[in-house]
């Protein structure tokens, strides 16, 4: 017959200075508030927003399909490069507006530009590739070496 050790309850070990954590939190929460204070006589600076470029891309069995939101940007202003299994696109476009008065308050300039690789999941005929811009969208066209068929879709019910 075996004999079972008493087990020994073990005792909760709480810290003495416990209560002092609401001090430290309304510390912490003063500090926040002093500090917040203090940036708020700084002037406001905004920065440049980059331009979120919208991109799609679709494999339509013999090629891939890429379309590109590129509002305001010329065709011209366009760099497409083209690998077997890459596609990088950038553009950048550049204005400035100035009138021709003495003493003027205000002087605009802008700068637009973009840059996206995208990879590939198969390789593409680099020579075949198409590319055309309509109303800032961008659609490019990459016939794939070796087509692929296109796969039905079967509906899955969900439990």
């Amino acid at each position: 017959m075996t004999t079972k050790k008493p087990v020994k309850k073990q005792s909760k070990i709480e810290p003495s200075w416990t209560s002092n954590w609401l001090d430290i939190d309304k510390s912490i929460d003063n500090l926040r508030r002093e500090m917040e204070k203090a940036f708020s006589s700084f002037p406001s600076i905004s920065m440049p927003k980059m331009p979120h470029s919208s991109c799609d891309v679709i494999d339509e069995g013999k090629q891939f399909r890429v379309k590109m939101d590129v509002p305001g940007i010329k065709k011209n202003e366009i760099n497409l490069n083209v690998t077997d299994n890459s596609l990088e696109i950038s553009a950048e476009h550049k204005e400035e507006s100035e009138e021709k008065k003495k003493n003027y308050l205000r002087k605009e300039r802008s700068h637009v530009s973009y840059y996206r690789t995208l990879p590939l999941s198969e390789k593409v005929v680099s020579g075949k590739v198409k590319a055309k811009l309509s109303d800032g969208v961008l659609d490019i066209t990459l016939p794939k070496s070796k087509p692929t068929k296109t796969q039905k879709k079967k509906s899955v019910s969900i439990q």
